[in-house]
């Protein structure tokens, strides 16, 4: 294997650490290449590694009658009866969303899209929760107007219905608006997947779009606060195509119905790279993968282009072997490339090649486990007089317009203006949107979900503690309001830098006063994301935890 040339500069410029440089060479038992160096950064940036907050994260509560699966896999599953479950999760794309809206908030819906399908479910409804700045500045109004297209325009395309939006105004959400995304779907328990590459010599197989440069680097850029030279990072935006994920979609459901699937996962944050080790990883093997066969739609593309692209609308499958070309037939029926590009081996490493050549020999442990956990100084602090002014006359109001900054006949769009941007009716499963809670009715059981979002943001600053406690306990009361029984929460927890104390103290309460809720009222976590560096030239956004809530009406 030839060694490219890392260093310790491209370490620093793609985010990682003098010390994480020097972990990753104790690893190795020598020096990165630079195609290993920019693995290592993507697969121990933040946004994927959650190396600031997954010690905290342990305080949830994720175990239940009713939990089938909880964190870890792409998604949350809960039973519901009859055989059935439901399959859901909540991802931000908070950061693609400022530097390009229309494409940062369609890739984050087909996002979640994928999150869910992946685990052998059809997706059912979408919610959004969106967090803006001034909506009487000529920012705003254009952050609103393309984000709530591009939501709208993906989901409508994919003929997934969403049901419900919670919006927020304020000012430190100005340089940060907040895209928040959440999906459920319907699977029977007997045919939930994992994203595991297990069976000594069954196929990796690439499945879906071709790879392009749009999106390299996404996770390293979500995983950094904003200064004034923020929008040179627009490239690292993904672009999305609802059409070819709706036929991805329907291939993929209909692969699962056989028996040679084995495991799948999304090329999401990090694209091949996180997909291929995760899948080895949670299968205790390892993957060897031929980047050449890799179907590209872009010229010259380098292999560290290829492992880094974020592009859109792709699977990674594990697929028994001799049922390769039974699997490419399936594909091909919806038009959509089906590759054969590795194998499993038995070896605990990923092996990667390109034009004849192995360049890559990665353990895969250091890279998906191994990333450096953090506890990061915290410390309490007193709330600032003007937030609470700001906030005074709302807490802790569930209106969808708390901030008595901005009046409300001033507003640039109101919640049903948005509502009626999006097709809530399509699939004829939905009983009521426009609400705090929409109900879904699953025909398959006769039985009803209900969707309740939560929220607090200046509770949550005033006292991270009681917001925590607070968001969960509302939730819980909506559901009761229309009948349903809380089965379980997912989340999505946005804050500004973990390297300040006193956001990582508040974030660190906030988490702690969810789990106490969550115990008292028997509502597990079962999936969530935690979105740092929202913030611009030091300035952080509110905090802003949000839930979204799945409850069970039975019929």
């Amino acid at each position: 294997m030839k060694n490219l040339g890392g260093n310790l500069a491209l370490a620093k410029k793609l985010g990682l650490t003098e010390y994480e440089y020097d972990l990753i060479k104790d690893y190795l038992k020598r020096d990165p290449t630079d195609l290993e160096t920019s693995l290592f950064s993507a697969m121990w940036s933040e946004h994927c590694s959650y190396k600031s907050s997954k010690n905290i994260l342990k305080n949830f509560p994720t175990t239940g009658p009713n939990v089938i699966q909880g964190p870890g896999e792409n998604a949350g599953i809960v039973d519901i009866g009859g055989g059935w479950a439901a399959c859901f999760k909540m991802e931000s794309h908070n950061h693609p969303s400022y530097l390009e809206p229309y494409q940062g908030a369609a890739t984050g819906v087909g996002g979640i899209l994928r999150d869910v399908f992946t685990m052998g479910a059809r997706p059912v409804a979408s919610l959004n929760m969106l967090r803006f700045g001034n909506p009487e500045s000529a920012k705003t109004k254009y952050l609103i107007s393309r984000v709530v297209k591009g939501i709208g325009d993906y989901g409508n395309c994919m003929g997934v219905p969403t049901v419900g939006t919670d919006v927020f105004f304020d000012p430190s959400y100005e340089h940060n608006p907040l895209v928040n995304a959440f999906n459920i779907g319907i699977v029977k328990k007997d045919k939930i997947f994992l994203g595991n590459a297990s069976g000594i010599g069954n196929s990796i197989m690439y499945v879906g779009a071709k790879t392009g440069r749009d999106g390299i680097g996404g996770a390293i850029m979500a995983s950094a606060e904003f200064d004034d030279e923020a929008y040179e990072k627009k490239p690292t935006v993904q672009v999305g195509d609802p059409f070819m994920e709706k036929l991805l979609l329907e291939a993929c459901l209909e692969a699962m119905q056989t028996d040679y699937i084995v495991g799948i996962q999304d090329m999401g944050a990090a694209g091949l790279t996180c997909s291929t080790f995760e899948m080895a990883d949670r299968a205790q093997s390892g993957v060897k993968i031929n980047l050449s066969k890799v179907p590209l739609r872009a010229k010259n593309m380098t292999p560290v282009e290829v492992m880094m692209s974020e592009s859109q609308e792709r699977m990674l499958l594990c697929v028994k072997k001799g049922f390769e070309e039974e699997t490419k037939k399936l594909f091909s029926k919806w038009d959509l490339d089906a590759v054969v590009i590795g194998e499993v081996i038995d070896s605990p490493y990923v092996k990667i090649e390109w034009k004849g050549e192995e360049i890559g020999e990665i353990p895969v442990e250091p890279l998906v486990s191994g990333a450096p956990l953090y506890e990061r100084p915290r410390k309490s602090y007193t709330p600032s007089s003007s937030v609470i002014a700001s906030g005074s006359e709302a807490i802790p109001s569930p209106k969808v317009m708390r901030s008595p900054r901005f009046s409300t006949e001033n507003l640039a769009m109101t919640k049903a203006s948005i509502m009626e941007q999006y097709d809530s009716m399509v699939g004829t499963n939905t009983l009521v949107c426009y609400h705090d809670v929409p109900l879904i009715r699953v025909r398959e059981n006769g039985s009803i979900l209900a969707l309740a979002m939560g929220s607090a943001e200046y509770l949550t600053y005033l006292n991270p503690f009681e917001g925590g406690k607070y968001i969960v306990l509302k939730a819980v009361e909506k559901l009761a309001s229309v009948g349903a029984i809380p089965l379980a929460l997912t989340d999505c927890l946005n804050f500004g830098s973990p390297e300040n104390p006193e956001i990582m103290w508040q974030f660190e309460q906030t988490v702690l006063g969810m789990s106490e809720a969550c115990r008292k009222m028997n509502v597990p976590v079962v999936s969530g994301n935690v979105s740092f560096y929202n913030e611009t030239n030091g300035k952080s956004i509110l905090p802003t935890p949000l839930i979204v809530m799945v409850g069970l009406i039975h019929g």
